[in-house]
């Protein structure tokens, strides 16, 4: 189905960035955005192309108070020959309905999702930058809406869509990145919200992220909130491990996001004839490994970032060094795979772009 769309565009266009180099990553907003209402007695309704600007809630609404909200994140890519193109939208929209139902949201219907991104791109694809490595950032997000206090299903949700021409997540871009094994906070729990990407899932990584920060970290690598020995994630990303020649990730048990570039990775690696484990991975295993030179390769996987190699990883006063701090051969072919099929100029053998 198609969700009806009223369209008001802006009389006062913003300038579009001149220095493509510097966009930075979520900083700059584009001209529009879209809203949708949704009620539990008439579904979703007043879908609408709107000037971007402050939205206006109650201040007893849902998602203030008991953090009903999720999120995802996606990106259109500029072609070469001007064109625009997608990577995998629809893999986006079925997680969000995913981490909807987790949160007790309410779901869209899939076509209909993606017809409203494919327009709001349409009256803003000036705003995709042309840039190589640069690419127009889409972060759909629904949020409960009650004007009430308590604890309950919503009843009133809105669906929004902005989008944010962006350049390199990480400052120190394709370069490798230092991880610290995070030992005392925890990001998700088995049974929990893990698995749904929500606001709470990342507030709750803060507190490690900024420590890590403090002491020279670019992100944490988190262990499961049950035993405490198992890897997980990597910050806001899935990790993968290049281990005695196999790769390994951790499997997905209900507390680790079903990444979208995880998956695609895990495809092309075995296209390339590579043994990819999914399973569980001790913190132990995985620095032993690094002790004895079987750890070979690092990398986190996420649509900010693609692919980040991991150079260093630090636990317990330990300084480990992978691949001699420099980015493996694997990881170098996974993000010339990714960012040449995105870009569109490479091929995209398992048709994963959809061209605007």
């Amino acid at each position: 189905m198609k969700y009806p769309i009223s369209v008001t565009l802006t009389d006062r266009p913003a300038k579009k960035p001149e220095d493509e180099s510097r966009l930075g990553f979520g900083r700059i907003f584009t001209d529009h955005m879209f809203l949708m209402d949704y009620s539990r007695k008439e579904g979703w309704q007043n879908g609408r192309i709107v000037p971007f600007g402050p939205l206006p809630i109650h201040p007893a609404s849902t998602v203030l108070h008991y953090g009903a909200e999720i999120f995802e994140g996606l990106k259109a890519y500029r072609r070469a020959d001007g064109g625009i193109q997608l990577f995998r939208p629809m893999e986006n929209i079925r997680r969000m309905n995913n981490s909807a139902r987790r949160m007790c949201l309410p779901t869209l219907d899939e076509e209909g999702a993606l017809d409203i991104l494919v327009r709001l791109l349409e009256i803003e694809k000036d705003w995709v930058p042309h840039q190589m490595g640069t690419s127009l950032y889409i972060r759909p997000y629904i949020f409960g809406n009650d004007p009430h206090l308590g604890v309950h299903a919503v009843d009133h949700a809105v669906f929004c869509i902005i989008l944010s021409p962006v350049g390199a997540y990480y400052a120190e871009g394709i370069n490798p990145v230092r991880i610290a094994i995070e030992t005392r906070d925890v990001r998700a729990v088995r049974g929990g919200t893990g698995e749904a990407k929500c606001g709470g899932n990342y507030a709750a990584s803060l507190r490690a992220g900024e420590i890590a920060e403090e002491n020279g970290f670019t992100q944490v690598l988190w262990l499961d909130g049950v035993e405490r020995k198992y890897i997980e994630e990597v910050g806001s990303m899935n990790v993968m491990f290049k281990i005695g020649g196999v790769i390994v990730t951790p499997k997905l048990t209900g507390s680790v996001l079903p990444g979208i570039t995880r998956k695609s990775c895990i495809q092309l690696l075995r296209d390339w004839g590579y043994e990819v484990e999914e399973r569980l991975l001790s913190a132990e295993e995985l620095l032993n490994a690094a002790k004895d030179g079987t750890l070979e390769e690092a990398w986190g996987t996420g649509t900010a970032a693609v692919v980040s190699p991991i150079g260093e990883l630090y636990m317990d006063g330990q300084d480990y060094t992978v691949c001699e701090n420099r980015i493996g051969p694997v990881t170098q072919r996974l993000y010339d795979a990714l960012t040449g099929i995105q870009w569109g100029t490479a091929p995209d053998p398992h048709d994963w772009v959809m061209k605007l």
